[in-house]
């Protein structure tokens, strides 16, 4: 597992850990006291680290090189019942959004999500989690057939923005997400929006608007990124550690100015100390707003969606 700068002391006892049981393979020493009194000073340490993470140890927390992305989400939620659907039907396949049919139970869902790499190789396959318009148009293709079969519909956010090259704006970057952002209002079938790892800008918007927003613990979710911020205020990078505190990008910033509906919560350390706790959490929470949703009529389900999203923010006659 690789570390993080701040998680250096964590690192130090499971070093410590690792050379306790070296030596009782190695020998016929009892290194049982030694091994618990690690384990609890582990525990420890980890409380001090992660109970305590700056704006910006979030943000790097949130793109932790081994954090489960979306497809791992979709395939230990669904097993092995999910079918990646293709193409946006004008352009191309754009491998940074994916998108299928999955069941959780014997509820069938239409999940879509930003998908990153795990090495060089995948990230440039999957264009490191940054979808061009077709992207944006092969997500809504999808929404749509689930609006036609009743299905609900679940977005799993993680991505560094929406893909700001010329060709992108070309074939029309900034009207594909608007698009979204317009359609996703009026779809008659319930939408549940999750942040999973980074959710930047318009990228992550594009998929954002839903009934019910949810964020993992160690996420974040913000019209730009730290580092983009702090170029343009300071013409800098050397102050994304300010940008982030004042971007109030956190889970817990997004909550307490009512933006998302609910934080899930991550096992200590992070999803990736623990996915499949991870992963259970995420699909009881889909389970249960899936419910709370559809208890609803469609057009109250709407006018309820709407209204979420318009209240946002504060406004001066």
């Amino acid at each position: 597992m690789e570390f993080l700068e701040f998680e250096v002391p964590i690192k130090e006892i499971l070093d410590q850990i690792d050379k306790c049981k070296s030596i009782e393979n190695e020998s016929d020493v009892d290194i049982t006291k030694t091994y618990n009194l690690l384990q609890k000073k582990l525990v420890d340490a980890k409380k001090d680290v992660y109970g305590n993470l700056s704006a910006w140890q979030k943000v790097q927390l949130s793109r932790h090189p081994n954090r489960p992305y979306t497809l791992d989400y979709i395939n230990n939620i669904c097993g092995d019942s999910f079918l990646e659907l293709h193409g946006d039907r004008n352009v191309g396949d754009d491998k940074a959004m994916i998108g299928g049919l999955g069941k959780i139970d014997d509820q069938s869902y239409m999940f879509i999500g930003t998908q990153k790499g795990y090495n060089t190789k995948t990230r440039q396959y999957r264009n490191f989690g940054m979808s061009n318009p077709e992207g944006y148009r092969k997500a809504l293709r999808l929404m749509k057939q689930a609006e036609k079969f009743n299905i609900p519909i679940v977005t799993l956010i993680d991505t560094p923005g929406a893909f700001p090259g010329l060709e992108a704006e070309e074939r029309g970057q900034g009207e594909a997400i608007a698009r979204n952002i317009y359609e996703m209002m009026n779809i008659k079938v319930p939408i549940i929006c999750i942040v999973i790892g980074e959710g930047a800008s318009g990228g992550a918007l594009g998929i954002g608007v839903g009934d019910k927003i949810l964020m993992l613990e160690n996420t974040w979710y913000s019209v730009i990124s730290p580092e983009s911020c702090s170029s343009i205020l300071w013409r800098s990078w050397d102050h994304k550690e300010e940008a982030a505190e004042a971007l109030k990008l956190t889970a817990k910033d997004m909550l307490k100015n009512k933006l998302i509906d609910k934080i899930i919560d991550e096992p200590l350390g992070g999803a990736h100390y623990n996915p499949s706790e991870a992963y259970n959490s995420v699909k009881e929470n889909i389970l249960y707003f899936t419910k709370k949703i559809r208890s609803l009529s469609k057009d109250k389900m709407i006018e309820s969606r709407r209204k979420k999203f318009t209240k946002i923010g504060n406004f001066k006659g």
